[in-house]
Parts: C-alpha cells; structure tokens; sequence
C-alpha cells in the first residue's frame, strides 16, 4: 500500500481515493443493484438522504473512513470500500466492501481491497482488530476475505431473516494486529 497524489492509496490496477459528495449518485445506483443489495444485511432501499446522512454524520465525524475503489488504468469508480463503526477505545472496525460495477467483479479487485483496507486499518488508524460479517452463502466473498487474510471466527446461525421469511447465516471474520 502506497499513498499517492491526492491522498490515493495504490493498489496496483486498483487505488481507493476518499469519497466525496460527487460520489452520492453513484452510491446509490451501485446499493440499489439486486447484484449489491443481495449481500447487505441492510437490504432495503438506499435512499439519497439517507446516504447524505451517512456522510454527515458517519463520515465527518470519523466514525466511518470510507473510499471509492477505482481502475488505475482509465480511473474508472468501480466500487467502494469502508471501515465503519471505528471504536478508538477499543480499536476495532468493521470492513465492508462492494463491487458496484458487474464487470468488475471477478477480477481480483475485492481481494486487493481487503488487502489495502488490513493496511490501512493496522498502518493508519492503529486498530487491534478489523472484522467483518458476511453470509455464509456468499462463497466468492468468503474465499476473496481469506485470501486477504482474514480468518473465521464465528458463525451466527439463522442470523439474518429475509423478506420471503427464510434465514441466512452470517459469518463473523477479522485480522488481529497484535502490535496495535
């Protein structure tokens, strides 16, 4: 991981750049997209103001580092990434990344992400520990995590009830950072 012009963070044919108010469109139709939406626990629809309410109230106040994941070649937005719910007492985070545009998907970019964003979390913000929760039935994710370096923890069965009624595990994953 490298910092670049403009407060970019190089991950070779990917770099995130923090995300502005220009990024709000995008957001939006990236969260609203069955392919997205599908893997949020939060699965209702994402409305403008409750996006501008995350970056005012999440994002300004540091709560939540948030960045637009790019292609290098062209500087395309393809997804985003973010460190939520950062405990500075604790220090602790959870990660949470989406692949917004589809023909970015499978390309290796969610695993160079987490990488960046174990990076960042140790390196910049000084966490112990990153964590996250994904559905157990989301296997591309599972694999993309571990190969980050993630490691299981736990599984929460019957965590999640969706709109048809049925339930979905979740499975809790982290990177400790021992000298943090």
């Amino acid at each position: 991981m490298t910092v670049g012009q403009e407060n970019r963070i190089e991950l070779g044919p990917v770099y995130f750049r923090p995300i502005t108010l220009e990024d709000t469109d995008r957001i939006i139709r990236w969260r609203n997209s069955d392919r997205v939406r599908k893997n949020f626990i939060y699965q209702e629809p994402f409305t403008r103001q409750g996006h501008l309410n995350w970056m005012e109230t999440k994002v300004a106040s540091g709560e939540v580092v948030q960045f637009i994941l790019c292609e290098t070649k062209g500087d395309r937005a393809v997804g985003s990434v973010y460190i939520r719910d950062i405990d500075r007492k604790n220090r602790k985070g959870e990660y949470g990344i989406f692949i917004g545009e589809a023909d970015a998907a499978g390309k290796g970019y969610g695993t160079l992400a987490a990488k960046g964003a174990i990076a960042y979390a140790g390196d910049i913000l000084h966490l112990h520990k990153l964590f996250l929760r994904v559905f157990a039935d989301n296997a591309a994710a599972l694999r993309s995590y571990e190969k980050a370096g993630f490691v299981r923890e736990a599984i929460l069965k019957d965590e999640i009830r969706n709109g048809d009624g049925s339930w979905r595990d979740l499975i809790l994953m982290a990177v400790l950072f021992p000298e943090n």
